[in-house]
């Protein structure tokens, strides 16, 4: 297997000012690539353009499935001061795959210091079984350690909208930088995957994810994810989605629109 750090390190310069790499079957998600593993590659692709200012929202559309060989074009819409806006467009032989915009922001004095976003109440880690079970498992999981925090297992028929995991990379040198994190919070499946029974699939549309601190950590490379499904009508399911850390402090919160096929 691959590791996601020497994914990110095997990304090359070409003489346009984009990037290239491949994509290993060990980080596939049925025909396309692992959706977190994508927005990854794509941030660190901008990140060669602002590497100097933390990032505060990534916004993700997944537009086809992605796989083998790709091409990252990382452009800077603007920079000012405090701000600056990058998209990335992840492309296969001229197509746009996948497209990305990055905001990055730095911190500024301000008067107002609220954080309402409470952990809620899980199976704590010691006590949480393993969620991905037997041999019928996305490629991609095994890149990570999961466990079931709260909720039920997909395709359950399970009347519970929330599904809560513990989360962590294998690959010990992942760190706790903003790609690494972006390439484990979208491990979870669908929120109403697990409301299915019978044969069913999902597949993520868009994403929108909005850091809330710009030094992210946690102890033991552990972070906590809930997704929510708010809808889940005509074939599409709108959710949300938070991260805190080990310690229980909010990193990260987020939407996405996912694609039910049942």
């Amino acid at each position: 297997m691959t590791s996601y750090t020497r994914l990110v390190s095997d990304l090359r310069a070409q003489a346009d000012g984009g990037f290239c790499g491949s994509i290993p079957e060990s980080w596939m998600q049925g025909r396309t690539t692992y959706g977190g593993l994508t927005a990854a590659l794509c941030l660190e692709a901008a990140r060669r353009i602002v590497a100097d200012i933390p990032l505060r929202s990534a916004q993700i559309a997944f537009v086809g499935p992605v796989g083998g060989d790709v091409e990252l074009h990382p452009v800077l819409l603007r920079r000012g001061k405090n701000a600056a806006f990058v998209r990335v467009d992840l492309s296969h032989d001229d197509q746009v795959l996948a497209q990305c915009i990055f905001t990055f922001g730095l911190s500024r004095p301000s008067s107002l210091n609220v954080q309402r976003i409470k952990r809620p109440d899980v199976t704590e880690l010691a006590q949480a079984e393993p969620f991905f079970k037997g041999p019928r498992r996305p490629n991609f999981t095994h890149n990570f350690n999961v466990r079931l925090a709260a909720g039920e297992p997909p395709i359950s028929g399970s009347t519970n909208n929330q599904l809560g995991l513990w989360l962590r990379h294998k690959d010990e040198n992942a760190g706790n930088d903003a790609a690494s994190i972006l390439a484990l919070a979208d491990c979870a499946p669908p929120a109403a995957l697990p409301m299915l029974t019978g044969d069913a699939r999902a597949s993520s549309m868009t994403w929108m994810a909005e850091f809330l601190t710009d030094q992210p950590s946690t102890d033991e490379g552990w972070w906590l994810s809930l997704s929510t499904a708010e809808t889940a009508v005509d074939g599409y399911s709108s959710q949300s989605m938070c991260m805190w850390n080990k310690a229980g402090e909010p990193t990260l919160i987020g939407r996405q629109t996912v694609a039910i096929f049942s």
